[in-house]
C-alpha cells in the first residue's frame, strides 16, 4: 500500500464478531475474508480462540476478530477463559458486529448484547436471513432487536449463500478509523499455520464424532515440520476418558481415518502444498478446568 493510498483517507481497523454460540460468527469471518480461517460445527463452543482474518480492498483493511460464543452455561475454567477473550476483544475493537440468527432472539442473545461497550459502533447483523421464507416477518424482528441497544446500523445477511456480504462491508468502512493498513494485503489471518493445523483437526473431530464427545476436547500439534513444500504434522487429540478415546477412533479405526484424511485435505488447501498427517489420540483428565494447563494448551 502506497503513502497516496493512506494519505487519501484509507481506513484500518478491528472488528469484533460477537454473539451467542452457533449464530454463525466463524461462517460470516470466514465469508467476508473469502477463505477458512476460523472452524466451524453445529456443536456450540467450536470457536475457542480469538481468530483474526484480514481482508484488503483498495480503500480499506478489514481485520476481523471471530470470538468464542459467549458461556452461560458451564463454569469450568475452560469457559471463564472464553468470555474472558470476548470481553477483552471488544474493549480493543474499532466496531462490533452482534450476530444474531433470524427469527431468534433469546435470553443468551440478551447476555451477550449486555456486554457491549456504549462508545463503539455496533452494527446489528441478522443472520441466516435466508432461512426466513416470509420476508415480512424480517422487518418486525429487526425492529425488535434494534429496540435493545443503540445500533449504528441493521443489516440482513446469509453467510452461506454470500447475501449482502458487500452491503456489510460498506456499512463497516463507513465506521473504521483512517489509519494505514496494519497487515500487507495478501495476508488473511496473523495465526500460524501450526495454530491453523490445529484448529482444522479440532473441526473434524466435532463434525465427525457428533454430539456425544464432550466439548472439552481439544488437539495439541506436537511437530511441525516443513521441507521445500511438504509440511509434516504430527497431532494428538486429547480428551476426557477411555470411553471418548474409543468414540474419536471408531470401529477398526474408520472415524479417526475420516478425521485425519479430511484434516489433511482442507490443511493441503489452505497451505498450498502437500501434508503427511499423523494423528493419535490420548486421555488428558481434567484439563479443561486447570488454568495452567490451560495456559500450556494455548488458551489465552
Amino acid at each position: 500500500m502506497t503513502s497516496s493510498d493512506e494519505s487519501s483517507g484509507f481506513r484500518c481497523g478491528y472488528i469484533a464478531i460477537v454473539g451467542r454460540p452457533n449464530v454463525g460468527k466463524s461462517t460470516l469471518m470466514n465469508a467476508l475474508i473469502g477463505a477458512k480461517v476460523s472452524i466451524t460445527s453445529r456443536k456450540a463452543q467450536t470457536t475457542r480462540h480469538r481468530i483474526t482474518g484480514i481482508q484488503t480492498h483498495e480503500t480499506a483493511q478489514f481485520v476481523y476478530v471471530d470470538t468464542p460464543g459467549f458461556q452461560t452455561k458451564h463454569s469450568n475454567a475452560l469457559n471463564r477463559t472464553l468470555n474472558r477473550t470476548v470481553t477483552t476483544t471488544l474493549t480493543a475493537a474499532d466496531v462490533i458486529l452482534f450476530v444474531v440468527e433470524a427469527g431468534v432472539f433469546e435470553q443468551a442473545d440478551r447476555q451477550v448484547l449486555e456486554l457491549l461497550p456504549k462508545n463503539v459502533p455496533c452494527i446489528l447483523v441478522i443472520n441466516k436471513s435466508d432461512h426466513i421464507k416470509d420476508k415480512a416477518v424480517l422487518m418486525p424482528f429487526a425492529q425488535k432487536v434494534a429496540a435493545e441497544h443503540e445500533f449504528a446500523q441493521v443489516v440482513p445477511v446469509s453467510a452461506k449463500q454470500r447475501f449482502q456480504l458487500n452491503l456489510l462491508e460498506q456499512e463497516i468502512e463507513k465506521y473504521l478509523p483512517v489509519n494505514p493498513p496494519m497487515f500487507d494485503a495478501d495476508d488473511i489471518t496473523d495465526r500460524s499455520e501450526k495454530f491453523l493445523a490445529a484448529e482444522i483437526v479440532r473441526e473434524k473431530v466435532f463434525r465427525f464424532v457428533g454430539e456425544e464427545l464432550p466439548y472439552t476436547s481439544t488437539v495439541l500439534i506436537e511437530k511441525f515440520e516443513q521441507e521445500g513444500n511438504l509440511r509434516r504434522i504430527f497431532a494428538a487429540i486429547l480428551v476426557e476418558r477411555e470411553g471418548h478415546k474409543a468414540m474419536v477412533i471408531g470401529q477398526k479405526g474408520a472415524k479417526l481415518k475420516e478425521i485425519s484424511t479430511q484434516s489433511r485435505l482442507d490443511m493441503e488447501k489452505l497451505f498450498g502444498g502437500p501434508i503427511y498427517l499423523e494423528i493419535w489420540v490420548k486421555v488428558k483428565s481434567g484439563w479443561a478446568d486447570n488454568e495452567a494447563g490451560l495456559r500450556a494448551y494455548g488458551y489465552e
